[in-house]
């Protein structure tokens, strides 16, 4: 819905209240179910665009599926084998897959950092020079963007641990057996 917005909040027509583009072009931003969904209502049923978003949500994003998704954005974490840009990637997937959420974006940028495995943490922390939680949230998500863009090179956060490669040990024994 918030890209939906953004893009109709592009289109300025002297004289067309933004309701009426956003009731005229949201059909073009639906397929399938939704879009057979949508054209289902007969004629001007749905007048305003209040209407028309509080149906979709409640049809496309029920109660217990919003409850799923607030549930599975609270209780984010990092998993081990995750770098600072596959994390961030899933986090954002989390807010996009549920866009009635309803956390700010300071919320979700705290939820995002405390689900942080603790060395990912103290990188962040370190490149502040403090606590990343203690900078702005503007100041904290640019930093986060600017780690994540490079840090294929230096943020992974795995432990590599490089398998050691024995000779096998013969006693003197078994060196005159073989």
């Amino acid at each position: 819905m918030a890209t939906f917005i953004e893009i109709c909040n592009t289109v300025k027509i002297v004289g067309v209240p933004d309701e009426a583009i956003r009731l005229s072009l949201f059909s073009f931003s639906m397929a399938g179910e939704a879009k057979r969904w949508l054209h289902s209502f007969k004629g001007n049923s749905l007048k305003t665009w209040e209407e028309v978003a509080e149906k979709f949500l409640k049809k496309y994003f029920p109660k217990p599926k919003n409850a799923e998704g607030k549930a599975a954005i609270s209780s984010f974490h990092q998993f081990p084998d995750e770098s600072l840009s596959e994390v961030l990637e899933r986090f954002r997937g989390l807010l996009r897959k549920t866009p009635t959420h309803g956390f700010s974006e300071p919320i979700q940028l705290n939820m995002f950092i405390d689900g942080l495995r603790p060395q990912t943490k103290q990188l962040l922390d370190a490149s502040t020079g403090g606590k990343i939680k203690l900078k702005t949230p503007k100041e904290a998500t640019e930093l986060i963007e600017k780690m994540s863009a490079s840090d294929h090179a230096i943020l992974r956060d795995r432990v590599h641990q490089p398998t050691k490669k024995r000779l096998l040990e013969i006693s003197s024994h078994g060196a005159l057996l073989a």
